[in-house]
């Protein structure tokens, strides 16, 4: 993707706007956040394999994603966004889990605001993230849409 390109997404859950950059993929919005795109700058061809690989997700047939990611971010974040991107397919784990994993014990309500910053859900899965007493928290497309995602994921059967 060369310079800024944005697209829209029909998927179950509704709308999604991605944004995607030289860098690759930089935003997916829920319906109703995304604002200031300039209709000059749409492009479903710069972000062909972003859309292919959301019609695999959603199909059930593609448990994880091979895009370029552009995600900002300081270096907290980032190291709670590169952990989610460790949780495999159809599990979950806790914010404290989380927490742990990037070193920093007792810091699971910090980790919780990464969490909520993710700039590309579904492609980083900060779904999969739950209470550590297994409840669904704050999800920027609500929680139905979380829910829904987990439904997906745990729903589709897996040979191993």
């Amino acid at each position: 993707m060369s310079g800024e390109s944005w697209a829209v997404y029909a998927s179950p859950l509704g709308e999604l706007t991605l944004v995607g950059g030289s860098g690759g993929l930089r935003r997916i919005f829920f319906p109703g956040h995304a604002r200031g795109l300039a209709e000059a700058d749409r492009s479903e061809g710069a972000l062909a394999d972003v859309l292919r690989q959301l019609d695999e997700y959603f199909a059930g047939e593609r448990e994880g994603f091979d895009l370029g990611l552009d995600l900002g971010g300081n270096g907290f974040q980032r190291a709670v966004w590169g952990e989610l991107l460790r949780i495999p397919y159809g599990e979950t784990v806790s914010y404290g889990e989380i927490a742990e994993r990037i070193g920093k014990p007792g810091e699971a309500r910090d980790v919780g605001s990464a969490v909520a910053r993710t700039p590309v859900p579904i492609v980083v899965p900060c779904h999969r993230v739950l209470a550590s007493d297994g409840a669904l928290t704050g999800y920027l497309g609500g929680l139905e849409r979380k829910q829904a995602l987990l439904d997906l994921e745990s729903s589709q059967l897996r040979i191993v």
